[in-house]
């Protein structure tokens, strides 16, 4: 399919803007609001065509909204709307809108190209991803045409997300006449996304010789995070164009005698830097689009929770925050110092509830019940229930949301406490290996000195018993980590792991406990995923198992 919409000239030229805007799922007046208001100033920039990102028009992704015929109804309804909107406002730029879409019978995740207050012509996706976090084929049919637009002279293939992470559909564009290639995106981000990216376009520039501009979605959606990161390639596989990632941003670059001329190229983040930006994004999203006005954080004096308050300060503002300790008889007198010196420092509310009265009424209330019975995990676990009470009865009665501050480690191997320190309702660090965590700390201190060195360099303890530290029970956490990094991201085997040099009896205690404990993760919050594969959408594993694993 060809559509033309602006006439031709002897040297084509056009100005391709690119929308990298934050959309809500299910708000469909506000997205295109959003649309909207991007399309303003792409027109004052003098852009002849702006993109938008996959499914804008109703925010990505939708999940079983797509299962509603009257979603797919209030999204045409909406979309009939925007078009004529822009007409009046903006009425000689085209703009492609992503949208899910209803024809035929078949539902179908498009875009549309809108202009002069009508829809031009609408792209069906080709490729229907169904791995990682992605379920589209549970709600889409695949597309078959390739689409090609004239704008300007300018013969521009349309391409959704997907379609240019396989063969066909950009090969397609190419074949019905394309010039360039347009490809709108839901990509989330996870470490290293970026450069599979630039990878993964310069394989479809190889095989059709056109450039590329990418535009991605930026925002936060439950425990998905959309860097943006837009970008724009030359036929020759050479950037262009880099708009900063994390944030919502409008800009321009320029098609003329066959090719794109560069545009803005913003630097790209440390690991470090990456990781927090989508941490803050994360939190920043989650409570701003589900409405929670503050966040409460239960403080331990350790580097976890640090983290924590500092990602939800820097995401919220100290004035939303609110951190609560909650020591007991065996809370060090370093974790209370340090707790207050770094409070003072970032200035959030600070409150000091000690928890020994509880603990001593519930050991009154079970003493005969563990009659003949040692003390053992059961009194640690009460004292992390007794703080999880505290937080939830804080937040019920403010309405502030409680972030937990278990890392991913510790979910993995079940060190966490359920109905005490998973009790809350945003896991920030679910996604974080806890020498990442040290990591992001001592990142966050470059940028202003807030967490205290104390924290940073002690030994790791839950401080539920005297002299405890998180290595009584679990190996160091280099070895920990690297461990549940083969196991779950890479499905290495345990033989396979026992060969890349780890201790067999190692292999086997944390294997062991990350298969025990998916029970628990079941019911712990959802996240912020940043790693390849996070304890959410895309791990899906039976609780009920008799697997045996390769050794």
């Amino acid at each position: 399919m060809v559509v033309g919409l602006l006439y031709s000239n002897a040297m084509p030229e056009m100005k391709i803007a690119v929308a990298q805007i934050n959309c809500t799922v299910g708000d469909l007046p506000g997205n295109a609001r959003r649309i909207v208001d991007a399309a303003f100033r792409a027109r004052d920039l003098g852009a002849d065509l702006m993109l938008t990102p996959e499914l804008a028009l109703c925010g990505y992704p939708p999940e079983d909204l797509l299962l509603r015929p009257d979603f797919f109804r209030a999204c045409a309804s909406e979309l009939a709307q925007l078009a004529r909107h822009l007409g009046e406002v903006a009425a000689g730029l085209a703009v492609l809108v992503g949208h899910p879409e209803e024809h035929d019978g078949n539902r179908y995740n498009a875009a549309s190209l809108l202009r002069g207050g009508t829809i031009v012509t609408t792209y069906r996706k080709h490729r229907l991803p169904n791995y990682e976090v992605f379920d589209e084929e549970r709600y889409f049919a695949a597309g078959t045409e390739a689409c090609v637009v004239d704008i300007k002279g300018v013969r521009c293939g349309i391409n959704i997300c997907a379609d240019v992470w396989e063969l066909g559909a950009a090969e397609a564009a190419r074949q019905a006449g394309a010039d360039v290639l347009l490809a709108i995106n839901a990509s989330p981000f996870h470490l290293g996304k970026q450069v599979r990216r630039y990878e993964v376009l310069r394989e479809r520039i190889a095989g059709t010789g056109m450039p590329v501009v990418y535009a991605n979605l930026v925002g936060g959606q439950d425990e998905l995070v959309f860097d943006g990161a837009s970008f724009a390639m030359n036929g020759d596989g050479r950037l262009l164009m880099q708009l900063p990632p994390f944030v919502e941003t409008v800009a321009c670059i320029d098609y003329r005698e066959g090719r794109l001329w560069p545009g803005a190229e913003a630097p790209w983040p440390s690991l470090e830097a990456a990781a927090y930006e989508a941490l803050k994004l994360g939190v920043r999203d989650y409570l701003g689009k589900n409405g929670f006005p503050d966040a409460i954080i239960g403080l331990s004096g350790g580097i976890d929770s640090a983290l924590t308050l500092c990602v939800a300060v820097d995401a919220l503002g100290a004035e939303r925050v609110r951190a609560v300790m909650m020591p007991s008889p065996y809370t060090a007198a370093m974790s209370l110092d340090d707790s207050r010196d770094m409070v003072r420092r970032l200035g959030v509310r600070y409150d000091e509830i000690a928890i020994a009265p509880a603990m001593n009424t519930l050991a009154e209330m079970l003493a005969p019940q563990f009659v003949g019975s040692q003390p053992d995990a059961t009194e640690e676990n009460l004292q992390a229930r007794i703080r999880g009470m505290v937080l939830m009865a804080l937040s019920n009665k403010t309405g502030a949301i409680v972030l937990t501050t278990g890392n991913k480690s510790e979910m993995a191997v079940g060190y966490a406490t359920l109905y005490g320190d998973m009790a809350g309702g945003f896991a920030v660090i679910k996604d974080i290996y806890k020498t990442l965590v040290y990591r992001l700390a001592r990142y966050r201190n470059t940028l202003s000195d807030v967490i205290p060195e104390n924290i940073i360099v002690r030994p790791p303890s839950a401080e539920l018993k005297p002299e405890q530290t998180d290595q009584d029970t679990l190996p160091p956490y280099e070895v920990l980590d690297a461990i549940i990094e083969a196991y779950m991201e890479r499905d290495l085997s345990p033989r396979e792991i026992i060969a890349l040099g780890y201790a067999e009896i190692d292999v086997r205690r944390v294997i062991g406990m990350l298969k025990r404990n998916e029970y628990k993760r079941r019911q712990a919050p959802i996240g912020i995923r940043i790693t390849t594969r996070g304890f959410g959408k895309d791990w899906r594993y039976p609780i009920t198992s008799r697997y045996t694993d390769e050794w």
